[in-house]
């Protein structure tokens, strides 16, 4: 099986590298469940203190691999899809590590759900974020569950609805990112140092403290967003902003200098 996401231990760190280039980082099944084993591993190491989810290449994550073939039903795949990311994005908000998002390139759609799953995120000058799923006939449902506790209401009204491109330190204004940095390294480098000061027992409490409210949410709302993601991704309008992005076109919807297309 092709490694698509990179698991090393660097002392008490465990890095995580989304490492599948030919797609942009996108969420295939084999990476979502690689990043899974990757979580669990550095989880039940005995001297791993806080995991960093960084990427190899301009991408940080493009979001759904839109091009990943399924069998079977359509809905009832893409239900299963869903609840694939969902628990992928659970895993990362209940890991009893604090988990540490390290971004300098794109981050586009369901990328940002991992952005916000993470406790903390830094994000240097090349990052740019955008939640284009409307641009496809789709909605962010499923990130919802991370991104909505994390985001100002009126940035993500603002940006679930017009698609926009923005930068790290919008990123940061808007509670998506806990930081923006011209030095990437250095900054994750200043966090770790300070967060290794705690101990095992009190950073997996001292966590819990933080994410209750959000795995909350993921009892609550999950299920029903998964279906409402699966409900959306077979419609008609879906297929043809998918086929349109596939075939790099506007959509039949769009109008002419309607402004930037999905990326």
């Amino acid at each position: 099986m092709q490694t698509l996401v990179e698991y090393a231990i660097d002392g008490p760190v465990a890095r995580l590298t989304l490492n599948s280039p030919h797609n942009r980082n996108a969420l295939s099944s084999a990476l979502v469940s690689q990043l899974q084993q990757g979580l669990r591993d550095a989880a039940t190491h005995p001297t791993v203190r806080a995991v960093v989810l960084g990427h190899s290449g301009g991408t940080f994550c493009a979001g759904a691999d839109l091009s990943e073939a399924s069998a079977g039903d359509p809905f009832e795949m893409a239900a299963a899809r869903a609840r694939e990311l969902t628990a992928l994005l659970r895993a990362i908000v209940e890991s009893p590590l604090p988990v540490i998002g390290a971004i300098d390139g794109h981050v586009r759609a369901g990328g940002l759900g991992l952005v916000g799953a993470c406790d903390i995120a830094i994000a240097g000058p090349r990052s740019t974020f955008a939640l284009t799923e409307a641009r496809i006939g789709v909605a962010p449902a499923v990130i919802s569950l991370t991104l909505l506790p994390k985001m100002s209401a009126r940035a993500a009204a603002r940006y679930y609805l017009t698609g926009e491109t923005f930068d790290a330190a919008e990123a940061a204004a808007i509670g998506l990112i806990t930081l923006a940095t011209d030095d990437l390294e250095t900054a994750v480098a200043r966090l770790l140092a300070e967060v290794q000061r705690g101990s095992p027992q009190g950073l997996a409490a001292s966590k819990a403290l933080t994410t209750a409210a959000i795995l909350h949410g993921f009892d609550r709302d999950a299920e029903r967003l998964s279906l409402d993601s699966a409900r959306l991704f077979v419609s008609d309008e879906a297929r043809e902003g998918m086929l349109a992005f596939l075939q790099k076109r506007p959509p039949r919807w769009a109008q002419a200098g309607g402004g930037e297309t999905v990326q």
